[in-house]
């Protein structure tokens, strides 16, 4: 009998996070996921058990750290052993660096980065006695490059990705694999769509990325075997400009 593994995603909305969180539960995995409202998570959850899969819903605030503390040690200690964690929240606002105020600089910082500290901080501990396991940090564009209006985010995608280049570092040698896809173009998403109807049209053409196929390449991370881990990988459309 095969022991339950469970994923964790954290920030599973309705376009990246729910689908990672598919993809793993039709490989067998418990889905728990996390939103700020749990309510919001009740699609997910329906589509992962109508298609046969376990799935558990948590509202979560992730820049509170007891909340992430609690969080892991429920789904360990009541669900399942978290196999694999996924930090994916958003966070991406934009303001001219004069309109960024202290409250929306610090903010962003929490939700797009100390968030991503705290979880990763907290699967380490349970995957550590263990010796195994995959904790992946979704970066973005602006985890490469500041752009105008995105001091804000660029700063909290940045220093996400710092995170995740000292975990690798300091968890390979102890069996636990570290990832940080950069996902670069446009995903789609509901926002995309209503905002950006151009864009959004460019998915005709394969021009923004299915939330489906960045799952394949999350799946795929978790899969590859340790002689050849891959830490940092870039997901963009063939038409994106780079």
């Amino acid at each position: 009998m095969n022991t339950p593994k469970a994923i964790l995603v954290i920030g599973a909305g309705d376009a990246t996070g729910g689908a990672v969180a598919r993809r793993f539960a039709r490989e067998g995995y418990i889905a728990c996921v996390t939103r700020r409202s749990a309510d919001k998570l009740e699609p997910l959850l329906q589509q992962i058990r109508a298609d046969g899969g376990e799935a558990h819903g948590f509202g979560s605030d992730a820049r509170q750290e007891d909340e992430t503390v609690a969080l892991v040690q429920t789904i360990e200690r009541d669900i399942a052993p978290i196999e694999v964690a996924v930090f994916n929240i958003g966070a991406n606002v934009r303001f001219g660096i004069t309109d960024t105020t202290a409250r929306v600089y610090t903010k962003v910082w929490e939700m797009a980065c100390f968030g991503g500290f705290l979880m990763g901080r907290e699967v380490a501990k349970a995957m550590l006695p263990r010796g195994r396991g995959t904790i992946i940090f979704t970066g973005a564009t602006a985890s490469l490059r500041g752009r105008e209006g995105f001091a804000a985010f660029a700063g909290a995608k940045h220093a996400l990705r710092a995170l995740a280049q000292s975990m690798a570092r300091e968890l390979w040698p102890k069996g636990i694999h570290v990832a940080h896809p950069i996902i670069d173009g446009a995903i789609d998403t509901e926002f995309i769509r209503s905002n950006f109807p151009e864009r959004y049209a460019l998915k005709e053409q394969q021009g923004i990325l299915s939330p489906d196929h960045i799952a394949d390449a999350y799946w795929h991370i978790h899969q590859q075997p340790r002689d050849a881990w891959t830490h940092e990988t870039e997901l963009r459309p063939w038409m994106e400009s780079w």
